[in-house]
This record gives C-alpha cells, structure tokens and sequence, in this order.
C-alpha cells in the first residue's frame, strides 16, 4: 500500500523507469511495434457493435433472470404479509422486523469471500452453486421450504440460510460483467441486469395476487404457496446455469476465435494492462482504498431506501386506505417506471462517460418522492410519491456499482472492492427492516423522514466524490504534460511497468 499512496501522491514516481521506456519506444525495432499494433483491437464500429449484440444476448438475459429470482424470494415476504403471514404464524410487535432484519447480517458476511471463490473457482460453477443453495436453502430450512415453516423461529432460521446463499449474485454477477465489457459499457448492462429487481417488485405483486388464491390447497395457506411455487422456479432455472453461463470470453462458446480475441484486446486496452492474477496484496489494497469507503457509505445511503421500497411498499399503499388486494396490484406500475428510469440512466450514463452526476440527479427525484409521502396524508399525491421514491432509487444501485467497479485498477482488487460495496450497502437491509413499524402507521413520519436522511447523505458524498475525482484526474494530466508525455506515448511497456499499481498508476484516469 506504500507504494500506492507514493504513486496517489507523486503521480511521477515511476517517471525514471517510463522515461527509460519512452526512449525503448523511439529505438526499439519495427517489428516489436508491430506486435504490440496487433494486439490492439481490429473491428471497426459496425463489427463492433454486432459483437456487443451478440454479448449481450448471450450475457445478459439470463442474468438477469437470475437476479429476478433472487429479488423475488427475498423480497416477496413484503406480499406474503399482506396473505396473513403474521397472523397465520402468531406473530406480533416487532416480530415481522425481525423476520426481515436477520436475512442482511448473513447476506453481506457472504458476499467477499463468495466473490473470492468465484475467481478461484469461476463463475458458471459458483453462481449455479449458490443458486441451488438459496433455492433449497440447505434443505429442511430452504426457501423452497420456508412456506412450511410453522412459527416466528422457523421463519428467521430460513431468512437466515436464504441470506447466506444469496449473499454472492449481486456482487459476483457485476464483477462477472467486468470481465466482458469496457468500462463505459459496464453501467448499462449492470442497470439492464439490476432492473430485474423493479420486475421482481412488478411481477412479484401480481404473482403473489394470483398464488396467494390457492389459500387452503393441500392445506396449506396461501402465503405458503407463494413461497414454495417460487422456490421450485428457482431451483429448475439454478440446473441449467452451469450450461448456459460462459466463465471468459476465451473460453466462450458462442463467439468466433477472431471475436474472442477482439474482446481481449479491447479489454486490454481499456484496463491499461494492470494485474488481473489473485494475490493477497490486492486484496489488502481494496481494503485500505479510502475511496471504497465512501462508496459504500454512498451505498449504505442508497440501499436503505432500496429495501425499505422492496419490502414495505405493499405495506406502505396499503395504509393509504386501500385493500390487501388492490395494494398488492397498485404497487406494479410504480416498479414499471423504476425499470424504465433504471434502463436509461444507465445508458445515459454510459454515453456521457459520467456517473457522478447521474446519481445526484436520481438522488433529488427520490428526495421529492419522500417528501411527498411525508408532506400529505392525500393518497393520490402519495401515491405519486412512490413513482418517484422508485425511479429515484433503484437506477442508482447498478449506477453506483459501475461507478466504483469503473474506478478500480486490478481485476481481483475490483472483484473485492465491488464486494465492500455491496456488502456493506446492504447492511442498509438491516435498517430498512425496522424503517417502517406498525406503531408508526398510517403516515410513517419516522420511516419517510429516514429515507430523506440517508438519501441526502448519499446526494452529498455522489457531489464531493465527484469533486475530487475530476480535480484528481486534472492533477495526473497536468503531472504527465510536466513531463512531456501525452497518453499516446505510453506503451504497453510503459503500462506494464505500473501494472501493480492499479487506479494509483499514473497513466489511469477516473469516471467523474
């Protein structure tokens, strides 16, 4: 980490040995330059982005379905409550809270070493791992059987296997992303995947409208049937993952050798030829990267409103004076609108090379969205509330991923810090759980006045975070001028030499 702090420091540090290089680069012989030309990508534009087509509908689908049934399961308790879950299984007080709370604390403990595992193992054996583990959840305690749990206990000790096995999809499934697409293709195809999440939201209101009809069928009650049904799906789809998930674009099936080397060359050319190896030193890297951390107070800010949305939104319509059932119902076209802004913030973002930004702006419209829940007690404005708490929200979890992930050097330095990330972001699960009690009903003036908080925390780091990284990146452009290099002059020798060094060389540039 010494090194790295010299090299944040003095962004000339490895001046000497790029000088010697540069002088390499002017007499070394043609046929070394050459070599180095070749490595680089050939397509142009139009083969290029056939080959992102082709990716992305080879990639991404599938992924996103997986994180479809991932947000389903943990989530779709919010419905299941809305079935009489609370009442069928005795439950009381703060208890429903609890039920919610335990899932986070096993959920985030799993997600740096399965990210870990998954680069030591490789994805398409791991995430199917993991997906068979949140299905059955260990057997007699599995999601598949959570809808046979009989009390309050059965229901925590089910959470808690649940939290354990999903722990590892968010965070390897973005890193899996990295490893395909250049950095500023990464945020959209992590707000496609992530919008998975506003479909579950969608799509789990009216599946839980529909199953939890089947209430008293093979007497069991119909929130029963939401989980079991749901669980089944899960692990049908989890059998064919390892089938349908390529670990690397050089060992995958549906591209062309030629392709397979343009996806490697223009990730080479995009990473600036930094360490991609595991080794403990990376990991410690991560660890001691002041910038993760704020990232993941960033997170911490945006995750709590996430879930508190995800798990009490039927809830939270409900006590507009509406039924169970139409709550349930009315809670979709909010998700339907999340989706959308999710999608195009993405792309947007994507386009303009910018993250920062694009988070404040998305922070403001969730603000105003809580601020019109806590301002009337009008159901229609309210309801508008929920619209924009949700378009507001959710586009900025896969932003804020792609955000940090763009501005990590160093394939298992990214693979840890996207883990901190989303580990510690999700720890906001935890305070989402108690956001909104039933002591607190109808307005829930602490739970909305909650969300103002945590969000603006979130909107204010996003606009310091955005500062320094664009004085940062002024500052290496002016400390290489000083010393009459362009980023041209760099070759992959040049690279090289720093390749240890990771978003500290000198040649990298932050996403503002």
């Amino acid at each position: 980490m010494s090194s790295e702090k010299a090299a944040l420091s003095e962004p000339g540090a490895h001046t000497d040995k790029v000088e010697d290089l540069k002088v390499e680069k002017t007499t070394s012989s043609s046929s070394s330059t050459s070599d180095v030309e070749l490595a680089g990508p050939t397509f142009d534009d139009a083969s290029t982005a056939r080959l992102l087509r082709k990716m992305d509908w080879n990639i991404v689908p599938f992924l996103s379905l997986l994180y479809l049934l991932s947000f389903l399961d943990r989530t779709n308790i919010g419905n299941a409550r809305l079935a009489h879950l609370e009442k069928d299984l005795g439950m009381a007080g703060l208890d429903y809270n609890i039920a919610l709370a335990v899932f986070f604390p096993t959920y985030v403990a799993a997600e740096i070493p399965s990210n870990i595992m998954m680069k030591r193992t490789s994805p398409s054996l791991w995430l199917c791992i993991i997906m068979i583990g949140w299905g059955i959840c260990f057997g007699a305690v599995g999601m598949t059987l959570m809808g046979l749990v009989k009390n309050l206990t059965g229901l925590i000790i089910a959470r808690m296997a649940l939290g354990v096995c999903e722990g590892g999809l968010f965070p390897g499934v973005t890193w899996y992303i990295t490893l395909w697409y250049r950095r500023h293709e990464c945020g959209f195809r992590m707000a496609i995947f992530f919008s998975a999440a506003t479909l579950a939201g969608a799509f789990g209101g009216l599946l839980a409208r529909a199953i939890s009809e089947m209430e008293g069928v093979g007497g069991k009650h119909g929130w029963s049937w939401i989980f079991i049904l749901e669980g089944i799906v899960t692990v049908i789809v989890a059998l064919f993952a390892k089938w349908l998930i390529n670990d690397s674009p050089e060992s995958a099936k549906f591209l062309t050798e030629p392709e397979r080397k343009e996806v490697v060359a223009r990730l080479k050319l995009d990473r600036t030829s930094l360490a991609d190896e595991y080794h403990r030193k990376y990991l410690r890297a991560a660890i001691f990267d002041w910038k993760i951390w704020v990232h993941m107070l960033i997170t911490i800010g945006i995750y709590t409103p996430l879930y508190s949305i995800s798990l009490f939104l039927p809830t939270i319509v409900r006590n507009m004076h509406y039924t169970d059932n139409t709550a349930q119902l009315m809670t979709v076209p909010p998700y339907v609108l999340g989706c959308i802004a999710t999608i195009s913030g993405g792309y947007a973002a994507d386009k303009a090379k910018k993250r920062g930004l694009f988070m404040m702006f998305f922070c403001a419209v969730a603000i105003l969205g809580f601020v019109l829940l806590i301002a009337t007690d009008k159901p229609a404005v309210q309801y508008v509330g929920t619209f924009l708490a949700v378009s507001g929200i959710y586009p900025n979890v896969p932003m804020g991923v792609a955000w940090n992930g763009n501005n990590i050097g160093g394939s298992t330095k990214r693979a840890v810090g996207i883990a901190m990330h989303v580990g510690f972001g999700n720890l906001g699960g935890v305070i989402s759980s108690f956001a909104y009690r039933a002591t607190d009903s109808p307005r829930y003036f602490t739970g909305h006045g909650l969300l103002i908080g945590t969000t603006t925390m979130s909107f204010v780091l996003c606009l310091i975070m955005h500062l320094y990284l664009v004085r940062e990146n002024k500052r290496r452009d002016a400390a290489m001028q000083a010393k009459g290099l362009t980023p041209e002059d760099y070759t992959e020798e040049m690279k090289t030499s720093e390749r240890e060094l990771g978003d500290y060389a000198s040649f990298f540039r932050y996403t503002e």
